[in-house]
């Protein structure tokens, strides 16, 4: 029994189906993607009869009862609950079709830079009736109001706010294409002259529209939901590739159970949104659906691990601990609905964690890939992660994760190694994880590291701020401002241009050892003069007053060496800075840099300069 149908719909019928409501899209399918010039780019080929490509429909009705959404740009209220089908592909072509032509209201797409935009489309008559080799710039796109601006957006370039300045300008909105008959009537009112290049017009082009066939494959009501499932992942791989997250939401979908409206949440239906309440902690705005699968995924098959050994299997027949992208879709339903709580309340956890070790902000975090095994880790001890010793080896794993650099590309493996040897370390002071054994640290790393973002370059600046380092001018401790809105940033403290004018390269001086968290009033003040002058220049602002004492206090709390900087001995400096930095990361790992951290590198000055 053949399960599909192939067969032709003109695309104005299609469109008026989409447009009330009897062609809908199944709820877990992803929002429209398509940007002004992918737009732009299927109206030419429509107007030139150009294949787009086939699209393929489900009927509704049997086995396989999705939950449904119109298409974007159409308000769910304004039509039926019932759809007779059911988008499996073309969303976007359709999606776009819609919006530009079946739709008055603005298309709502993006630049090709990702930028959101409100856009209505044209056809500007003269030019498309020069040739289809001139299509492509017949179709003008414009403003929300209609309008296109220039000199910055400060004048207007063209206008077509009313029908008279479309017809006067002889320019055809594209809303207007599948019924042209109140704008015809209007272009006689306004530009009677103009009649004969319209109906020419007429006949090529939105003749083309009308005509227009668009192949379509219709999966029947009683192909099974294991079917459609495979269907639409296959059919899904070109174009804009699906990810996990939205291959799960399909496959749970068949299941009964909406994925979407429990990640993004859903006014409609009245589900709150898990993704929401894990925003409302500044750290774990940026995790992702796929994080949380992945560490809901790590805890499944830790589980299933377990449940193997009891059983006695041994050898092969034991299932690993896995994070990887095959095991993740492999998750089922039940056990996603059973971890899925738990695990949210791991990453609120895992941000107390981080918060604790003085991380407030999201652009500190080193690794975002670390986070997934902190939060399995958190789920699986709960309240545990605060016993003193287990925080202490907690904080040492995650520092060497950090300083070590090894939660960079690809780390599936390590992920799931992680959470199964922290486990096991909890209970066992001899058995060290991988990353703790492997973590190094090279003290000539500190001369390579001036990107604010690589991970290193973070850590180091989170364990400055830790000790409580305060402003050179401004009182409070750095985070304390930070905390304020007070501007901050990373700045020399060895001044760029007083390192040039003593030959310096910037391979030396743009390192980290000559870099420290202050504000920008601090490093206006600061200038391009050598410390000593600038030292004093700050200790004797009559907002400041302060002896050398205190002032040396707060450089301290920095890690910089104070009587090398006031004697702008910037090689003593840079020594002394770099032991002090070493100090702290051999504290935060656990163990001593690599050796060769007592060696003295040499400062490169005047021709040395340029080929350090």
């Amino acid at each position: 029994m053949t399960t599909f149908d192939s067969t032709k719909r003109s695309l104005p019928e299609l469109l008026k189906d989409i447009t009330n409501g009897k062609i809908q899209l199944p709820d877990f399918q992803r929002g429209w993607v398509w940007d002004d010039d992918h737009v732009k780019s299927l109206l030419v080929s429509i107007a030139r009869s150009f294949p787009v490509g086939a699209v393929m429909l489900m009927e509704t009705g049997g086995e396989v009862r999705f939950q449904t959404r119109p298409v974007e740009g159409i308000d769910p209220n304004s039509v039926t609950n019932d759809p007779d089908h059911l988008i499996l592909d073309g969303q976007q072509r359709l999606t776009s079709l819609t919006q530009a032509v079946g739709l008055t209201s603005p298309v709502n797409t993006r630049t090709a830079k990702g930028k959101k935009i409100r856009r209505h489309y044209y056809f500007d008559i003269r030019t498309a009736l020069e040739g289809e080799d001139r299509l492509e710039e017949a179709v003008v796109a414009v403003d929300v109001n209609r309008q296109t601006h220039k000199n910055f957006g400060r004048e207007v370039d063209r206008d077509l706010s009313t029908r008279q300045l479309e017809c006067e300008q002889l320019l055809f909105p594209c809303d207007k294409i599948l019924d042209p008959s109140d704008w015809l009537q209007d272009l006689f009112r306004y530009n009677q002259e103009a009649m004969g290049d319209f109906l020419e017009f007429q006949k090529k082009i939105l003749g083309a529209f009308s005509a227009y066939q668009l192949p379509v494959i219709e999966l029947k009501k009683e192909t099974s939901k294991e079917a459609v499932c495979l269907v639409f992942e296959k059919v899904n791989t070109g174009g804009v590739q699906l990810s996990v997250f939205e291959l799960i939401t399909a496959s749970y979908a068949a299941e009964g159970y909406n994925l979407r409206d429990d990640w993004f949440g859903s006014d409609i239906r009245k589900v709150p949104s898990r993704k929401a309440r894990l925003e409302n902690h500044e750290l774990l705005a940026d995790v992702e659906s796929t994080d949380l699968l992945q560490a809901i995924t790590l805890l499944h098959t830790h589980e299933r691990k377990h449940q193997d050994l009891l059983d006695g299997k041994t050898g092969k027949q034991v299932r690993p601990v896995s994070a990887k992208r095959a095991s993740v879709l492999d998750l089922p339903l039940e056990a996603y609905q059973r971890w899925a709580d738990a695990v949210e309340k791991g990453f609120i956890e895992a941000a107390y964690f981080l918060k604790g070790e003085c991380f407030y902000s999201r652009r500190e975090m080193p690794y975002a890939t670390q986070l997934v095994p902190l939060a399995a880790v958190m789920t699986l001890l709960g309240d545990r992660w605060r016993e003193p010793r287990i925080h202490a080896k907690l904080t040492r794993w995650f520092w060497s994760g950090v300083l070590g650099e090894l939660y960079g590309g690809a780390v599936e493996t390590r992920i799931a190694l992680d959470l199964e040897e922290l486990m096991v370390w909890f209970k066992n002071d001899s058995e060290l994880p991988r990353t703790v054994i492997d973590a190094s640290f090279d003290p000539s790393r500190l001369e390579t590291l001036r990107s604010r973002n690589s991970a290193a370059y973070k850590g180091i600046n989170v364990l400055i701020l830790r000790e409580g380092a305060n402003d050179f001018f401004w009182k409070g401790d750095i985070q304390e401002l930070d905390k304020q809105d007070v501007a901050l940033d990373i700045h020399h403290i060895f001044p760029r241009a007083w390192c040039e004018d003593q030959g310096l390269s910037y391979r030396v001086y743009d390192a980290i050892i000559n870099k420290t968290p202050i504000s920008a009033r601090t490093n206006r003040m600061i200038g391009g003069d050598a410390p000593s002058a600038y030292l004093a220049r700050l200790q004797d602002h009559k907002q400041v007053q302060l002896d050398d004492a205190a002032m040396d206090a707060i450089l301290e709390g920095h890690r910089i060496p104070t009587e090398a900087l006031r004697a702008d001995d910037f090689n003593a400096f840079y020594q002394q800075r770099k032991q002090r930095l070493l100090e702290i990361i051999e504290k935060a790992m656990g163990k001593k840099p690599l050796a060769g951290a007592d060696e003295e590198a040499p400062v490169a000055a005047d021709s040395e300069a340029q080929t350090i």
